[in-house]
């Protein structure tokens, strides 16, 4: 038959699928998802994401279906299902999206590529985002990511022919998958629709001053575009979302200035932040080891995490509110904007001084969007272990009164504090214990009091960060880091625009074909 194999990943939908329409132009098309329960088992996975994921594939069985041929779906390690596929039917190729993901799907992916090999098969890997496999240097990396955006969309395939003799088969639950039980009310629906429907509400009415309301935990959920966990499963591609940004910003330019007023500097900064979504996925790409290994060498080794600190902070319950509340936001919803998620990160690790790597996996968990490449990258910034990036020690209390001055986000996730005096309700340890008294609220009983000293172990630090960077050799091995990962557009820090892996040798960068 000559089957054509399109292994889905996390691309899941029709449209603007590159290995979809190149594979039906070719033979039958055999639509492939493999659940594999060991890549489940990592410790940056969680049920939530399986549940959105879930969904997804719901919808694309549905699509797939319309088309002719279901999505087939098995249940074990690829190489094996793959293997049983060929024995029975012949595979003539492979088809997939390339993937940037954690270590363990890029080991999955080098083991497909043996197996491929040792079969005479060939695996055609599409790019996906604006991520560039086997770049060895940054320069000009800027114009290829504009080029592959404003490439023409591709359209799904009109029909497929079924096959006969292949059962779809069913998805597992969460619980089947051995998956802890992970309650997330709030938690975003997945698959395409509802991306589509977020897209057009963020680019006509939402994203209306985008720019101004993306900080405080208040305004982002409603504000911000939340497309980011169907980039993160590909219900929706990166090309479809930038262009139809661009198109909503060319049509503006065409109204009344008052009806316009706010979207052009909304829809640009959200430009911005497309762009660097890839850009930190590049060096994942770039870096395997970033998962695991600081980038800075100077920083190896620099802290231990405390059992009792690390369960405080999972829970919410470090005794600083603005922290907790942020934690207990994301818990509910598994989405908090990216301010928020630097705090949270820049607590964990300059003020509990917090392995990132510990911090990190709670993180990976909570977050339906986990996107490997940000993420990691994201952790080491804000930890100060990438020997690049200006090293940000957020004050949690700072940030609580900049962007919850009223006590509104603090009163819907923290009921505990609800009869403290709003003047405390930031600081609640000040109260004096007649006070405490009079709120309901006593601190080391009702409410944790601070595990630390906020100002105190936020000058601590800062004083081990900055004397590192005082050392002999430190600007040599930061320049060399800045080479393979920093931008080129311009030489700064370049974590200040961004979105809300041993393996491998250090350097070394993925291939595995």
């Amino acid at each position: 038959m000559a089957l054509q194999v399109v292994w889905f990943k996390r691309d899941l939908r029709l449209a603007d699928h590159c290995p979809l329409v190149e594979a039906a132009r070719r033979g039958p098309v055999l639509p492939l998802y493999v659940v594999e329960p060991d890549l489940w088992q990592q410790p940056d996975s969680s049920a939530r994401q399986w549940s959105f994921c879930r969904e997804a594939l719901q919808e694309l069985q549905e699509a797939l279906a319309g088309l002719g041929q279901p999505l087939v779906v098995r249940v074990g390690d690829v190489v094996a299902v793959l293997e049983a596929a060929h024995r029975r039917h012949g595979i003539a190729a492979l088809w997939s999206h390339q993937e940037t993901g954690n270590l363990w799907t890029f080991a999955r992916d080098c083991r497909v590529a043996a197996w491929a090999r040792d079969r005479g098969i060939p695996w055609q890997e599409c790019a996906g985002f604006g991520v560039i496999r086997g770049l060895k240097d940054r320069r000009g990396w800027a114009r290829a990511w504009e080029q592959r955006m404003a490439a023409p969309l591709l359209e799904a395939p009109i029909a497929l022919p079924p096959l006969a003799g292949i059962a779809p088969r069913e998805l597992p639950s969460a619980a089947e998958l051995g998956l802890a039980p992970d309650p997330c009310p709030g938690r975003q629906p997945g698959g395409r629709q509802a991306g589509l429907e977020l897209l057009a509400g963020f680019l006509r009415q939402r994203g209306r001053g985008y720019h101004h309301r993306l900080s405080s935990p208040l305004t982002a959920f409603e504000a911000c575009s939340r497309l980011s966990p169907h980039l993160a499963w590909g219900t929706l591609s990166m090309g479809e979302v930038t262009q139809a940004t661009r198109a909503r910003r060319a049509a503006l330019a065409t109204v009344p200035a008052e009806a316009a007023a706010g979207w052009p500097r909304a829809l640009d900064a959200f430009l911005s932040r497309l762009h660097w979504h890839c850009h930190f996925i590049q060096k994942l790409e770039r870096e395997p080891s970033i998962e695991i290994q600081e980038l800075d060498p100077a920083t190896r080794g620099l802290r231990g995490t405390d059992a009792e600190r690390l369960a405080a902070w999972c829970a919410g319950r470090t005794g600083v509110p603005f922290v907790d509340a942020c934690m207990r936001a994301l818990h509910h919803s598994g989405w908090i904007n990216f301010r928020m998620r630097a705090m949270l990160l820049s607590f964990a690790s300059h003020h509990l001084w917090i392995d990132w790597r510990d911090s990190g996996l709670h993180l990976a968990r909570q977050f339906v969007d986990y996107e490997p490449g940000i993420h990691w990258s994201q952790c080491q910034m804000q930890s100060g272990t990438t020997g690049i990036n200006t090293i940000r020690i957020y004050n949690p209390i700072k940030q609580g009164l900049d962007h919850d001055p009223e006590r509104v986000f603090l009163g819907r996730w923290l009921p505990e504090l609800a009869g403290v005096p709003a003047i405390w309700r930031h600081e609640p340890w000040r109260m004096d214990p007649a006070t405490q008294a009079a709120s309901g609220c006593r601190i080391g009983c009702d409410y944790p009091a601070p595990i630390v000293d906020v100002a105190g172990a936020a000058r601590e630090a800062r004083e081990r960060l900055w004397g590192l960077r005082r050392q002999s050799g430190f600007g040599a091995a930061a320049a060399a880091i800045q080479e393979r990962h920093g931008s080129r557009r311009r030489r700064v820090a370049d974590g200040q625009l961004c979105l809300d892996l041993g393996l491998h040798g250090e350097g070394a960068s993925r291939s595995v074909t």
